[in-house]
């Protein structure tokens, strides 16, 4: 790429799965165009065997379609046509995230276990069973403890998305994650709202 980086490419999706597997790297970018598989079907096979960070390279701009892609476990993505320095700055920012030393391997809060590499949780000791964004949202709400996060702070760090573009999506997965904690809005334990402002999760024996 001239930029410091070592880059593979492959022409087909089901070839670069397997190199994927044999030899994994720092961060895919995947287009969604490609002529063997649908780009959408190979993130959740990839999704299915790695946690590398995956940027979207797509010429759909719809934002439902977008939504549903970093659902689906996508990282970031760029709608063509970007730029190189776009790129870049996509690159750095997926990096840092998934490999800032700051982040403990383990956090507890309460009963909640996560393990932030295995991508795991536990509550009392039972298996939370949450999807990928249910996890990313959590781990995020578990490193700013006690803490009230904005709404627009949880769609930039958690959905990568500005805010405004599709914030109703933070509800749904509040809600399906309080179930699996075993609460709801009006009888908070872990998960707290904050009318107007965000949300906060807090240790509820503290």
């Amino acid at each position: 790429m001239g930029r410091g980086h070592v880059v593979e490419t492959s022409v087909n999706g089901l070839t670069a799965l397997a190199r994927i597997v044999d030899h994994p790297t720092e961060v895919i970018v995947l287009d969604l165009g490609l002529p063997d598989v649908d780009g959408a079907d190979l993130l959740g096979m990839i999704r299915a065997v790695s946690t590398i960070p995956v940027i979207i390279a797509t010429a759909r701009d719809d934002e439902r379609e977008i939504v549903r892609l970093l659902d689906a476990g996508a990282d970031d993505y760029l709608v063509k046509p970007f730029s190189a320095d776009q790129l870049e700055a996509r690159l750095r920012a997926v990096l840092r995230r998934s490999g800032s030393p700051t982040h403990p391997a383990r956090v507890i809060v309460g009963g909640i276990q996560l393990d932030i590499a295995a991508r795991t949780a536990t509550l009392d000791g039972a298996e939370l069973e949450l999807t990928r964004k249910e996890f990313d949202l959590l781990s995020y709400l578990a490193e700013n403890l006690g803490a009230v996060v904005s709404r627009s702070d949880i769609l930039a760090e958690v959905w990568r998305q500005p805010f405004g573009g599709n914030d109703k999506t933070i509800d749904v997965h509040v809600s399906w994650l309080r179930k699996k904690l075993g609460e709801t809005a009006a009888n908070p334990n872990y998960l707290h709202t904050v009318r107007g402002v965000g949300m906060r999760l807090v240790d509820p024996g503290q």
